[in-house]
């Protein structure tokens, strides 16, 4: 790839409204839950927020976050220190964050990208750590 094509291709990367966040929250309106996007008040700006449950959703990229599934596992051989050094970073600030909100009395739940194939198991998950919809 050259220096231009991975610029492209990197520019396109999102970090909102990415695809395993739309599959998440698809699944979690229709089982009725309400939801808040992206708090900016709250470590680690969690993608998915539930204030009066005092839980928050992190939709993790495994790639991005050095999950240990294999595309997680996967280190890039061009500029190997500058991606080793970037991916460890986020690591460390993952864990930071997590570690502020649990000690702020929030429940953290980290839904990884690779988890998304199986939307029913996905969907048991989310309700386990979620508890009962609310009655309309």
């Amino acid at each position: 790839m050259t220096p231009e094509q991975r610029h492209r291709t990197m520019s396109r990367i999102r970090g909102k409204d990415t695809k395993p966040e739309m599959l998440v929250r698809r699944i979690l309106h229709t089982s009725g839950y309400g939801y808040r996007l992206h708090a900016k008040d709250l470590p680690g700006k969690p993608d998915i927020v539930f204030r009066g449950r005092r839980k928050v959703i992190f939709v993790n990229g495994c790639f991005w976050h050095s999950h240990s599934c294999p595309a997680g596992q996967h280190a890039p051989a061009d500029n190997a220190l500058f991606w080793a050094g970037k991916r460890q970073r986020t690591v460390q600030r993952d864990t930071e964050d997590n570690r502020l909100l649990i000690d702020a009395g929030w429940g953290v739940l980290t839904v990884w990208e690779c988890e998304m194939k199986d939307s029913a198991a996905l969907g048991v998950r989310l309700r386990d750590f979620l508890g009962e919809t609310p009655r309309h």
